[in-house]
């Protein structure tokens, strides 16, 4: 990283501390800029948030090519959040610890593991890891959507997998097969909040060792907390289902 850049993160982090700083990196022309933001988060100290208006503002400047933020009293070791919205931003991340000053770059992989992957809401979770079976199994891609994180505690907030399911490309079903999505109510919740992949009697994931017990059916998902697994789906599970959805180009079963 070119000096000039640096010295600014490294003066936006010192004015910022013990809160984290935050910003974004720039290619403006043939040149590259250091632009800080606001960390508009409600724990400034633990985690940061980029405020969306100077988000906008930025990319009015030129085009964002990465993102910045400091480690405060602490190393530049990633977060598993930072890991995860690393990969959902598709582009690298620059971690400064604050003040040793070490930074460290990390860059998406476009790869990440469906099973044993840590929970970060909104980046790797039950309706992300959802996608990703889609995409890796049969090609299909999905809107990112925006999820607050505890959406459904609050009868005010909208159903989210209610209401966009069918604009999706689902539909509802009275028996799974393999390849649709299992929508339960987990926890204390006024709306259907947990979704997984029903696999059927085959849990195998390419690549990926997904040790189970029992004869199945078996269900993909990531639990909130918690890392995403393979389990038999039966018991409790069958009674917090609310919805079966398939989808319209689902591969047929054999």
């Amino acid at each position: 990283m070119r000096k000039h850049i640096l010295s600014a993160i490294q003066v936006h982090a010192q004015q910022c501390y013990p809160a984290e700083s935050c910003g974004l990196l720039l290619a403006v022309g043939r040149k590259q800029q250091y632009y800080p933001c606001r960390n508009v988060s409600t724990e400034p100290n633990e985690e940061f948030r980029i405020d969306p208006e100077e988000y906008a503002a930025a990319e009015d400047l030129g085009e964002v090519i990465g993102v910045v933020h400091s480690h405060p009293d602490a190393t530049s070791r990633p977060s598993p959040r930072d890991l995860a919205m690393c990969e959902a931003t598709a582009m690298p991340w620059h971690i400064l610890s604050w003040p040793e000053g070490d930074l460290r770059t990390i860059v998406p992989t476009g790869e990440v593991p469906l099973l044993k992957r840590p929970f970060v809401h909104g980046a790797w979770d039950c309706w992300q890891v959802c996608a990703d079976w889609y995409k890796r199994e049969w090609g299909l891609e999905f809107e990112t959507f925006k999820r607050a994180d505890g959406w459904w505690e609050s009868k005010d907030n909208t159903s989210l997998y209610e209401a966009n399911y069918e604009a999706a490309g689902f539909y509802r079903v009275d028996q799974p097969q393999r390849g649709d999505m299992i929508v339960m109510e987990v926890g204390r919740t006024v709306f259907p909040n947990h979704a997984g992949i029903f696999l059927g009697v085959d849990p195998a994931l390419p690549g990926e060792d997904a040790a189970t017990f029992g004869p199945g059916p078996f269900l993909l998902h990531h639990l909130y907390g918690k890392p995403s697994d393979v389990i038999v789906f039966g018991g409790p599970w069958l009674d917090r289902t609310r919805l079966i959805l398939r989808h319209r180009d689902a591969q047929p079963t054999t």
